[in-house]
């Protein structure tokens, strides 16, 4: 039975009620009364679990189960039995990519087109980091139609202001329709020394990696409410901090990959964009753009340079491979507890692209408060820490530009680069045993992150509530992926995105696409830093005819880029995107100005006490 069948077959459920009229009879004596009790909210007959992952900074061109160079074997399982979905995009930064996901409305619309920091939100309707109730979670609507809601990993969107044991925590997870959470709130987090959260207190952590504490939680819950509740259904959003930095992973994990990048990142380039082409993963067409002029060529890096970059690789490799073992702990728990079959597995391979923050030279355990170094004094530091990279010592341990660009192929640039795919495409799956029959095969429809949730309530049989818990709701924004399952040829239905983060920004509609960079000088060495922003050097890329965007049009087709721009400005406009805050307005300290006197470094130096 295919899943829209599935789905057509469930009764479609009805809302929790809104404090519903008594509808007994309530007489002088018990004899002349009638009790009345409203009958239980339950799920849709048969209604699937739900299991949503979502990995960090993963890059397009990782996971080998999209043509990668890195083993994900679960990943692989999973997508193997359902479907592939190679135009599918996220917001290029994670809490945005977040807020949209949990939520299906564009991040802008849910007040997190920037973050729910401090240091990198600010006073306004788009822009304050704090989710309102009018725009529920999929969490809410599910506990609201007889699921058991559980998130564990990285939750991103809780502000700072409000994540200490003093709360509010009406926007904690559990705030947010989520019955138990076990992980962190902010972006970044310690492996090892996590600033760990449980439900609505902060814990100790154990001295364990995280994903494997987050692993067993996730497998406790769903243990004790099979126990109570047998046919109830769950949601699990598993979100592990991997692979963000910083990359911490036990030398048997990255040790694997001894050797295995020695060739470098040209290399692991065109081999994965071969195999990518191979596998049906791109188009027999798509041309693999040129390394980036930020990027050098391996071939002219000195030894130590190799030796220390590619050590820096096996460890995120290692890093990729020990979190698709960790997701194959709940798969191989649901198939022992007999669950698996009847489980909706939604699979986003990162929630934007390989990160650039990890400098040209790679970093160990230098934040960015750090004293600034020139690249070869970074170079001399790195290698004398080379035995901690990948270790707990490794406090801030991310790899080089020139891994994060490999990463990401076939496409250009990276993570916060709203501009490019780089930035914003990354892989998904859909896998479900019971509704699925896809076989591995690809699907090519352009989908966005908003579309993550009405493809999900699509195929369970519910329908997005008018009201939860008495607020009245605003309409989904996104598009449901569901028709495309048995249509690999339908034509798509997301037919227009903006994308916006901190002055870069692009526009989609029917394969065409303007976008315009903005020079980010928080990240050291970040590519194009130096580079005066020019409000008018739009570019524009037809990606029907141009994969990877290499050729641009704007010179060619003004007017369209006109139309786009336009569009730009509508759309902007209607999600609460104005004002259109920057990078250069977060480093000069322009938002968030509570009249305390703080700069944007006392902001930061608050986020980072341990250093201090």
């Amino acid at each position: 039975m295919t899943a829209l069948a599935t789905a057509a077959s469930f009764p479609v459920a009805a809302q929790a009620p809104q404090e519903p009229a008594y509808q007994g009879k309530i007489g002088r004596t018990l004899a002349e009364s009638k009790e009345w009790w409203p009958a239980p909210v339950q799920a849709p007959k048969n209604a699937p679990n739900i299991v949503w992952i979502l990995l960090d900074d993963v890059g397009f061109g990782a996971a080998s189960a999209f043509g990668g160079g890195i083993d994900t074997p679960v990943l692989e399982a999973l997508a193997d039995q359902g479907l592939r979905y190679t135009n599918f995009h996220t917001t290029a930064i994670c809490a945005p990519t977040r807020a949209a996901l949990l939520t299906g409305r564009d991040s802008a619309s849910v007040h997190v087109s920037g973050f729910s920091h401090t240091v990198l939100s600010a006073g306004f309707p788009g822009w304050d980091g704090r989710l309102p109730s009018e725009d529920g979670t999929i969490a809410e609507v599910l506990r609201d139609n007889g699921y058991n809601t559980f998130a564990v990993g990285k939750y991103g969107v809780t502000p700072d202001e409000d994540a200490t044991d003093a709360g509010p925590f009406d926007r904690w997870p559990t705030g947010k329709g989520f019955d138990h959470f076990f992980g962190f709130l902010g972006s970044q987090t310690d492996q090892y020394k996590p600033d760990l959260v449980e439900d609505q207190a902060h814990v100790k952590p154990d001295g364990r990696h995280l994903s494997e504490q987050i692993t067993d939680k996730a497998i406790t819950y769903i243990d004790r409410q099979k126990k109570a509740a047998p046919t109830k259904p769950f949601f699990l959003y598993y979100a592990p901090g991997a692979t963000h930095a910083p990359h911490q992973v036990a030398a048997e994990w990255s040790d694997k990959y001894k050797g295995r990048f020695d060739a470098g990142w040209d290399v692991y380039r065109q081999q994965v964009f071969d195999r990518q082409k191979s596998e049906g993963i791109i188009p027999a067409t798509a041309i693999l753009p040129d390394r980036d002029a930020s990027v050098p060529a391996w071939a002219k890096l000195s030894p130590e340079q190799r030796k220390l970059y590619a050590r820096f690789m096996e460890v995120y490799a290692g890093y990729l491979t020990y979190t698709d073992h960790e997701i194959g702990r709940i798969v191989q728990h649901l198939k022992d507890i007999k669950q698996y079959d009847n489980t909706l597995f939604v699979v986003i391979v990162g929630d934007n692209g390989a990160s650039k923050e990890g400098t040209p030279e790679g970093d160990v355990d230098r934040s960015i408060m750090s004293k600034p170094l020139s690249d070869a004094e970074t170079l001399k530091y790195n290698l004398g820490k080379l035995d901690q990279i990948g270790t707990a010592a490794a406090t801030e341990g991310n790899y080089p530009l020139g891994w994060a660009q490999a990463a990401n192929t076939p496409f250009r640039h990276w993570k916060s680069d709203a501009n490019a795919e780089g930035g914003t495409r990354n892989p998904l799956i859909l896998s479900w045993a019971n509704g699925i029959k896809g076989d591995g095969s690809v699907r090519s429809q352009y989908g966005h992150v908003i579309d993550i949730l009405p493809t999900t309530l699509e195929l369970t049989g519910i329908k997005a509530p008018e009201a939860i818990r008495g607020i009245a709701q605003q309409p989904i924004e996104g598009t449901s992926l569901a028709y495309s399952i048995t249509d690999a040829a339908a034509a798509s239905r997301h037919r227009e995105q903006y994308y916006y983060i901190f002055g870069s920004r692009a526009i989609y509609r029917d394969g065409w696409k303007a976008s315009l960079p903005y020079p980010n000088g928080l990240i050291t060495g970040s590519p194009g830093s130096k580079v005066a922003f020019d409000e008018n050097a739009w570019q524009l890329y037809d990606l029907n005819t141009d994969y990877t965007e290499r050729v641009d049009l704007a010179k060619k087709y003004p007017e369209k880029v006109a139309e786009l721009r336009a569009l730009f400005e509508e759309q902007a406009k209607k999600h609460n995107l104005y004002p259109l805050i920057t990078w250069d307005d977060v480093a000069k300290g322009r938002i968030h100005n509570n009249g305390d006197g703080r700069t944007l470094a006392d902001k930061i130096k608050a986020m980072h006490p341990a250093e201090q």
